[in-house]
């Protein structure tokens, strides 16, 4: 007797948890350039300008 190649087939749930998990890292990503990104070019700014610089008189 022949014996039947089984397949395997992913599950509705198993994708959507796939799809999921990508959403999830993807928006970490999202948050991260859009939420520290401008914060760090506000104090790149800053300290060009001398602005964390003491006032000397």
């Amino acid at each position: 007797m022949k014996k039947k190649k089984s397949k395997k087939v992913q599950t509705n749930s198993n994708f959507k948890n796939q799809k999921l998990g990508q959403t999830k890292n993807s928006a970490k990503l999202v948050l991260f350039v859009f939420g520290i990104g401008p914060i760090i070019g506000i104090i790149i700014f800053l300290y060009s300008k001398g602005f964390f610089n003491s006032p000397t008189m």
